[in-house]
């Protein structure tokens, strides 16, 4: 009987300590890989962890109410286990998301729940857990997701034109998480061809974006190469840090990670809504064709390059630029700025870790990286910026927020 008793108020102990937040994280790592192996594009990966994130939330957060849903009205005992509520619904909604997966994505939920003390509260917690990823999944079932491809390219009869056909046509037909609709934070049309402020940029991205600068330093070519990188795991890997610095329990993290899985699947939406709707050209196009523009500022190269190989979809806004923005602005919104070290390392930059002390300087080194890329105009970066900065503002302020029972704690 007292061993019995010892390891009840161990299981106890270790349910509460704040290590267990690892559950989030792990199903988070376990997204990421799918992503990767699948390569999904980055509106349908994003969506697809904004989903997980949110049921988990859901899930957990039921269970003492610390913060206001997101959309769902669960309800919980006090002794559920939040560990198993976590695990469960992550694991339902990536198998629904990603059927062929299950045989493994089973593995990975038996290893979280080998670690729960068998009993009532493992068991409500399994059941809350698939409670809120169903809920979530019926949620999105209608979203536009699915929305069929029709992109016509721009051509005269019989003319030939490229056959590679761009991609994330659809996104902004998807719905939003945070936002009324995919152009409400659309930005102004970019500067007319002839304005001071196209002469700078072009010519600023024509001299250190181009394969072959003499103007673009060593590390700078490094920055941009390292952020080739792109999608959910360049920004779930720092996301991943702040959690642990500020030791987050499981409800702080499980709502850290969904506002930011919003917030970034919002600005993916919102600037596929931009660039389709400007359709504006891609500095490749518009400095080998810069003789067409009447701006004898902006000289034609007819061989430019750009560092790297140019995103297959429209320039204006920068995509890169407007998700790391959101996802930084959540991060202070909960975090700070200032946050003490952290870093990334990158697939396209191999034995590179980029490092740093503030969120800001995160991201601002991904707007500066697509212009050593080759790939955005500075005034393309500074708008996507700015949408990335209000859907986090408007995230952080109508989203998760503390509940009138948690205030008066």
């Amino acid at each position: 009987m007292k061993s019995f008793v010892i390891a009840a108020v161990l299981a106890v102990a270790l349910s509460a300590a704040p290590a267990k937040a690892d559950v989030i994280m792990d199903w988070n790592a376990k997204a990421d890989a799918i992503g990767a192996e699948k390569q999904l594009v980055n509106s349908a990966n994003s969506r697809a962890q904004a989903m997980l994130h949110v049921a988990v939330f859901e899930a957990v957060n039921a269970i003492d109410k610390r913060y206001t849903p997101y959309k769902l009205n669960l309800t919980a005992d006090q002794g559920t286990s939040r560990e198993a509520a976590a695990a469960s619904a992550a694991h339902d909604v990536l198998v629904a998301l990603y059927p062929d997966q299950k045989p493994d994505l089973d593995t990975t939920l038996a290893k979280s729940l080998s670690t729960i003390a068998d009993g009532e509260a493992k068991s409500r917690g399994v059941e809350l857990g698939r409670k809120a990823a169903a809920d979530i999944i019926a949620l999105r079932a209608n979203d536009g997701f699915n929305t069929p491809e029709s992109y016509r390219p721009a051509t005269s009869p019989g003319v030939y034109v490229p056959t590679i056909v761009p991609i994330e046509s659809t996104a902004a037909k998807i719905t939003p998480w945070v936002m009324r609709e995919s152009s409400q934070f659309r930005p102004a049309p970019p500067p007319s061809l002839t304005s001071d402020v196209w002469t700078k940029d072009l010519n600023e991205i024509r001299e250190y974006g181009s394969l072959n600068s003499t103007k673009r330093s060593a590390e700078q070519t490094t920055i941009g190469r390292f952020w080739f990188f792109t999608g959910p795991r360049t920004y779930n890997a720092i996301v991943r840090q702040i959690a642990s610095a500020k030791n987050m329990d499981l409800v702080d993290c499980a709502r850290l990670y969904a506002l930011t899985a919003m917030a970034a699947s919002d600005a993916f939406i919102a600037v596929f809504d931009g660039k389709y709707a400007y359709n504006l050209w891609r500095p490749i196009t518009a400095i080998r064709n810069a003789d067409m523009t009447s701006n004898p500022a902006t000289p034609r190269e007819a061989s430019w390059l750009p560092l790297g190989t140019t995103p297959m979809h429209p320039e204006y806004p920068c995509a890169h630029c407007i998700v790391a923005s959101a996802v930084s602005n959540v991060l202070q919104g909960v975090a700070g700025n200032d946050v003490g070290e952290f870093s990334l390392t990158s697939p396209t930059a191999p034995g590179v870790t980029r490092k740093w002390m503030r969120l800001q300087d995160y991201s601002d080194e991904v707007a500066n990286a697509r212009i050593y890329a080759g790939f955005h105009y500075r005034f393309s970066a500074e708008a996507g910026k700015d949408m990335g900065r209000r859907i986090a503002e408007l995230a952080l302020g109508t989203q998760l927020l503390g509940s009138v029972a948690a205030a008066k704690k």
